[in-house]
């Protein structure tokens, strides 16, 4: 890195210091289960596995949020903290490098949530702004929207994931009109009996039969893999009616600046009789300390259908792009993922929030 890249880096993590967020250093060697459990599929298959001398399953760090989130719970016990980072991330990626800095920020156990979301996106704009990057266009969206709206329609569980995870992986909702040809009918009892069950406890009832059954492995694959295979295509097994297919599809149709957003998810709430004034206020509360931030509401375009690659997200998402960069690619990334912390060892649900930079996509190349 040139003198100027590192100066830039300095005062990158000053600012963040500045606003209260202790930099950190999580470990490079990560147990890999936990990303293939939590990640989402396009994270899980660009992971640089390998095998520790007791035969745990390690990876080299694919990004900041899980380690930094790890280190929190032992360390602090679930009290509020603020971190900032900056170092190296390693996963494999299509016309780029595969090993790459990255810097963010990690907001935990701040109960002023939508404060802490405009925070934290007010943070990404300065900090681009510092680096030089002015022109930019803000994407974002808001899975507790999505989520008010499948509690509201009253799919099972099962369904409920596979719909999440249809938006993550980007597919169209018409496509979730009937369920996948998976050739899992012999396994209905046990699809039934994982059917409402977080991640998790499911993942580890299915490891446990393997367990029982004396498999080791399969094709090379641990029974943590076969587990995590077999739960991936068991979400298509599900049945979603047709009148939230009907909703959904209506709701992935808004886009538009916060407010004209606002407006048409309370004219879907009325329209289809479902009571999403809780998740409705929040975005609009949100709004209103984005704009108290200083941030260019205009600026802001919100997608029914942007959705960001990572499965743990559970609240108010974005992406920063430049608008001089050829390629539609985010230099800066992040949201809300209130139930990751508890899923990783914490006695209770932490609020939490963070964003990451792609340094190697900034102007000038600072990494």
């Amino acid at each position: 890195m040139t003198q100027q890249g590192q100066a830039a880096m300095q005062a990158l993590i000053a600012l963040f210091e500045r606003e209260g967020y202790t930099r950190v250093e999580p470990a490079v060697m990560q147990p890999a289960d936990v990303f293939i459990e939590l990640s989402g599929e396009d994270i899980r298959r660009r992971l640089f596995v390998t095998e520790g001398y007791d035969g745990e399953k390690l990876c080299l760090r694919p990004e900041y949020t899980i380690p930094v989130c790890r280190d929190h719970i032992a360390q602090h016990n679930g009290h509020p903290a603020n971190y900032s980072y900056l170092g190296p991330v390693f996963r494999q990626r299509i016309g780029e490098s595969g090993e790459f800095l990255q810097a963010g920020i990690e907001s935990l156990g701040r109960k002023d949530i939508t404060a802490a979301d405009a925070e934290i996106l007010a943070l990404a704009l300065d900090g681009l702004t510092m680096l030089g990057l002015e022109a930019t266009e803000i994407t974002f969206s808001d899975m507790g929207v999505l989520a008010a709206i499948i509690d509201a329609l009253k799919v099972a569980p099962s369904a409920k994931r596979r719909i999440l995870r249809a938006v993550v992986s980007g597919t169209d909702i018409s496509a979730l009109s009937t369920p996948e040809a998976v050739g899992l009918d012999e396994h209905a009892g046990l699809l039934n009996a994982i059917d409402g069950l977080d991640p998790k406890a499911a993942r580890a009832m299915v490891e446990d039969l393997l367990s029982i059954a004396g498999i080791d492995s399969i094709g090379g694959r641990t029974p943590g893999d076969i587990a995590a295979r077999f739960l991936s295509r068991a979400a298509a097994h599900s049945d979603i009616p047709d009148e939230a297919i009907k909703v959904l599809e209506v709701y992935q149709g808004i886009s538009g600046d916060p407010d004209q957003a606002a407006l048409k998810l309370r004219n879907l709430a009325e329209t289809f009789r479902l009571d999403l004034s809780k998740a409705i206020d929040t975005f609009e509360e949100r709004t209103g300390f984005m704009a108290a931030r200083g941030i260019n509401i205009g600026k802001c375009k919100f997608s029914a259908k942007f959705a960001r690659n990572l499965d743990y997200y559970s609240g108010f998402i974005f992406e920063i792009f430049d608008l001089n960069r050829k390629e539609h690619k985010p230099v800066v990334g992040g949201g809300r993922y209130d139930g990751l912390v508890q899923h990783l060892g914490a006695k209770e649900a932490i609020p939490a929030v963070g964003c990451s930079f792609w340094l190697d996509r900034l102007p000038g190349n600072l990494s």
